[in-house]
């Protein structure tokens, strides 16, 4: 085990992780090291936002490094094993890890933003449904037809929306043939007709 992690921690889906808040002296550099790890902010009427997935060998807590407030829970969205690390014990390798990591996180923070102002609902479900494609949450039927798990209050937090909104919006991608709901999963039934509705502008 490499000198910087503390400790090794197993958490249920759906259990918070963190908090908002300044960190703490018992606060670490968090790694996943399986599963899937949900960041998200919550309003003032309880409305979510999901900021980035973590997924395994990726970073979060970052905000330990330079004693910045935290605006976001980190929730586990599967069954995830989380490393707390120590950022002084750090070797060069993971350092150059977390760099990186730092780098490709502030990339996919732009595409969010980018995606909330300049998409349709519809086509920043099709590209959610597409990045929840390529993590744990995915999974494939015998057949090999690809699946997600994730719920319409998930998928609302992905995407900016309600999940009423959301729900209207999955029916009329499965009345289209794009996937097919079911309970707490989708299935991707046209892959590439997805990959061009996630590409299109508003």
């Amino acid at each position: 085990m490499p000198t910087s992690v503390l400790d090794t921690i197993n958490y249920r889906a759906g259990e918070i992780i963190l908090y908002p808040g300044i960190p703490g002296p018992k606060d670490g550099l968090y790694r996943v090291r399986s599963g899937l790890v949900r960041l998200q902010s919550v309003d003032e009427e309880g409305n979510a936002l999901t900021l980035r997935f973590v997924r395994p060998g990726e970073f979060f807590g970052e905000e330990t490094l330079s004693g910045t407030e935290r605006a976001y829970f980190a929730e586990a969205a599967t069954d995830t094993r989380i490393d707390t690390l120590s950022p002084a014990l750090l070797s060069p390798e993971e350092t150059q890890q977390l760099t990186v990591h730092l780098v490709t996180a502030l990339a996919q923070t732009y595409k969010t933003i980018q995606r909330l102002t300049g998409q349709r609902l519809k086509n920043r479900i099709a590209a959610a449904l597409l990045e929840l494609s390529q993590t744990p949450a995915a999974f494939r039927e015998p057949g090999g037809r690809m699946g997600v798990r994730a719920t319409h209050d998930e998928i609302a937090s992905a995407v900016g929306s309600v999940r009423e909104t959301v729900t209207k919006v999955i029916g009329e991608l499965s009345r289209e043939g794009y996937i097919r709901s079911g309970y707490g999963k989708l299935m991707l039934q046209n892959l590439e007709g997805l990959e061009d509705l996630a590409q299109q502008a508003a």
